[in-house]
């Protein structure tokens, strides 16, 4: 198996990768030609087939293919200039192999979520979380294996319970330093912030957005998900699920990314800070590692707003 991480210009690559986009295009002249997304566990490349030959088998989206082709270089990106492509045969490819993982041990992340969990003080927010993490085994077993994105950021299993549990430590620390905070306010808000994407986005291998996802999107849905458990906790103070909610609803930040509320509270500030600053950091991390040896300029990156390099 050659990885795409290992990529280089000029590579001639025979292999088996996992086929997660396919875009018919037509060029200027009017020829037909395919515009592919392939992916192994290290990361992704875009496929290009420029020439519709009998050696371009028949085959679609979500199929694990046999490429032939060549790695080249356009806009300071590699690409794959594929040549052929058959649909592998079962016993060619280990699924395993396509599907990326957080680095991370996610028994251990899981066991740190639940000690702070443990650590709040007011009780109707332990038995909120314990519904959520405790005892739903069927919510339990997504979260754990769940992306926390489509590919921007944690989009890998286990990305979504890596990205809460970094948020929440996050908005822990924040409370040491500034005492306004309600930490158990902001500890639970940042555990649950993000539950809707198990049902925003599908499971690996097509990690893609559902209708339900297109259509409400995580904010919304995850708030259902809150105040549906909500209204089975006896007594659950009104006022402390209207804040919760808030938070929730508010942590893009912005309207114009996604939030339907601005944030009202401070804790709602605090966690749509401590949730950018993961996300962002995140995506320079997985950029700086597809760089590889490259301590030359990256080129622009949508998603941070810039040009990045290596820190020399």
């Amino acid at each position: 198996m050659v990885f795409i991480t290992d990529f280089n210009e000029g590579d001639m690559i025979s292999n088996v990768y996992l086929c997660k986009n396919k875009q018919t295009g037509t060029t200027k002249s009017g020829k037909t030609y395919y515009n592919l997304e392939l992916v192994d566990k290290t990361g992704s490349i875009a496929g290009k087939v420029w020439e519709l030959s009998n050696a371009i088998g028949h085959f679609e989206a979500k199929n694990f293919i046999k490429v032939d082709g060549q790695v080249t270089s356009f806009n300071n990106e590699l690409q794959l200039n594929i040549k052929k492509i058959r649909i592998a045969d079962e016993g060619e490819y280990v699924e395993a192999d396509y599907m990326p993982c957080t680095k991370k041990d996610i028994e251990q992340m899981y066991k740190d979520l639940m000690a702070l969990v443990e650590s709040l003080d007011k009780d109707y927010y332990k038995v909120l979380l314990k519904k959520f993490f405790a005892e739903d085994p069927a919510f339990v077993k997504e979260f754990k294996n769940h992306s926390a994105a489509k590919s921007i950021h944690h989009g890998y299993i286990g990305g979504l319970l890596e990205h809460s549990l970094a948020v929440a430590k996050m908005c822990d620390y924040y409370t040491t330093y500034y005492p306004v905070l309600n930490r158990d306010l902001l500890i639970t808000a940042a555990l649950l912030h993000d539950i809707g994407k198990v049902y925003e986005i599908s499971k690996f291998p097509e990690n893609d957005y559902t209708d339900a996802g297109q259509l409400l999107g995580h904010i919304v849905m995850g708030t259902m998900m809150i105040r549906d458990k909500i209204n089975t906790i006896e007594n659950f103070p009104a006022k402390a699920a209207n804040e919760l909610e808030h938070c929730i609803l508010a942590h893009h930040g912005e309207l114009e990314y996604g939030s339907p509320k601005k944030p009202a509270l401070i804790e709602a500030l605090a966690l749509s800070m401590a949730d950018n600053t993961d996300a962002k950091i995140q995506t320079f991390i997985q950029e700086l590692d597809a760089a590889k040896d490259n301590n030359g300029w990256l080129g622009f990156n949508r998603a941070l707003q810039s040009n990045i390099r290596k820190t020399s």
